[in-house]
């Protein structure tokens, strides 16, 4: 079809003529609202923006010779972070001799993978990098999935709390309404002040 055809076309239909596939022999064309076009365009880019997950690498720093409690400590923030959603970096630092033993880095490292193992799984294995040696746990539940569950406890725990205080609220009213209230203590003057001071 000529192209001054297809733009009378277009213009009976109150349409846009747009240009599709300009390499084709002929040229291909639609007629098309193009402002609608580019707006449910836009839209679709943004849901797309909406959804997706970023990915977030967590770090925790260990010494090869931490005290068990430390090390309580610091596997309660890997498994915060894994149950999250995120995925956790553990690097251990080596100084001075500790170098010569990165065995008890490899131990600490395989001891800290179990004890999270029902969170998270090894994604990268321990590697020796200079002074450090790192490993990688990736988590089970994807970050969306772990949000999800995190709002849902959130919403329950609300919820108990505002029924545990109607239930004290309901206490206090029917305390209320049971009797009077017990009338306080008259106060005295300390017996044990000088009787010549007066108040």
């Amino acid at each position: 079809m000529p192209t001054d055809q297809a733009l009378k076309l277009a213009v009976e239909a109150d349409l846009d003529l747009v240009e599709i596939a300009p390499q084709g022999r002929p040229p291909v064309c639609k007629l098309m609202d193009y402002g609608k076009f580019k707006y449910e365009n836009a839209q679709k880019a943004r849901e797309s923006r909406r959804n997706q997950t970023n990915v977030i690498i967590k770090e925790m720093k260990l010494r090869p010779k931490i005290d068990k409690h430390d090390y309580e400590t610091k596997k309660g923030h890997v498994v915060r972070f894994l149950g999250a959603g995120d995925k956790v970096k553990i690097t251990i630092m080596f100084r001075g001799r500790e170098q010569h033993r990165p065995e008890l880095g490899f131990r600490l490292l395989q001891k800290l993978a179990e004890d999270v193992q029902e969170l998270g799984f090894v994604e990268s294995s321990p590697k020796q990098d200079g002074r450090n040696m790192t490993m990688v746990l990736g988590p089970h539940k994807k970050k969306a999935d772990a949000k999800i569950d995190a709002d849902a406890a959130r919403a329950s725990k609300e919820q108990a709390r505002a029924e545990r205080k109607a239930e004290e609220d309901a206490e206090r009213e029917a305390a209320h309404a049971a009797g009077p209230v017990a009338q306080k203590k008259e106060r005295r003057r300390s017996e044990n002040l000088d009787p010549e001071i007066e108040a």
